[in-house]
C-alpha cells in the first residue's frame, strides 16, 4: 500500500472513531499533498509524501519553539500532538552514528575537502538521506566532516 493510501486509510479510520485531534492533522497533510499535486500538475509518490511530511514536521518544531518561548505550552502541547501524529508516516530514521557515517562515505565519494564544498556534499546527501534523517543532524554532520 502507498503511503498515499495509507493516509486515507488512517483519515477513515480517524473519522470513524471521531478522533478529531488526529483527523485535523491528516487533513492538514492530505491538502498540503493536495496542493502540490494541483501546483505542479504531479502524482506524488512516497518520496514526495515524505519531503511533504518533514516539511510540516519542521513548521510545528518551529512552532513549538516560538510558544514555548512565549510562554504559551497550551499551544505548543497542540503542535507537538499534531507533530506526534504526522511522524507516523515517516520511515525509521538513522542514528546519528549512522548519519556521520553515510556523510562520511559521501565526502570521500565526491573527494570532497574544506568548507568551500559544502554546498556539493549536502546536494549528494539530501538525495541519498531525503526523509531518513533529520537535515539538521545531516548539516551539522556534514560541517564537521569538512571542517576535520
Amino acid at each position: 500500500m502507498s503511503l498515499k493510501a495509507q493516509i486515507t486509510e488512517d483519515m477513515k479510520t480517524a473519522m470513524r472513531a471521531k478522533d478529531s485531534a488526529r483527523l485535523g492533522t491528516i487533513r492538514l497533510l492530505q491538502a498540503a499533498m493536495k496542493q502540490k499535486e494541483v501546483d505542479e500538475r504531479i502524482e506524488l509518490d512516497d518520496v514526495a509524501v515524505i519531503a511533504i511530511v518533514d516539511k510540516l514536521i519542521k513548521q510545528r518544531k518551529d512552532s513549538v519553539a516560538a510558544y514555548q518561548t512565549a510562554q504559551r505550552q497550551d499551544l505548543a502541547d497542540i503542535e507537538l500532538a499534531e507533530m506526534a501524529v504526522l511522524e507516523v508516516y515517516l520511515p525509521q530514521r538513522l542514528s546519528a552514528d549512522d548519519i556521520k557515517a553515510e556523510v562520511a562515505a559521501i565526502v570521500a565519494e565526491l573527494g570532497a575537502a574544506g568548507p568551500g564544498d559544502m554546498g556539493k556534499v549536502m546536494a549528494a546527501v539530501k538525495t541519498r538521506l531525503a526523509g531518513k534523517a533529520d537535515m539538521g543532524l545531516v548539516s551539522a554532520a556534514v560541517k564537521a566532516a569538512l571542517a576535520g
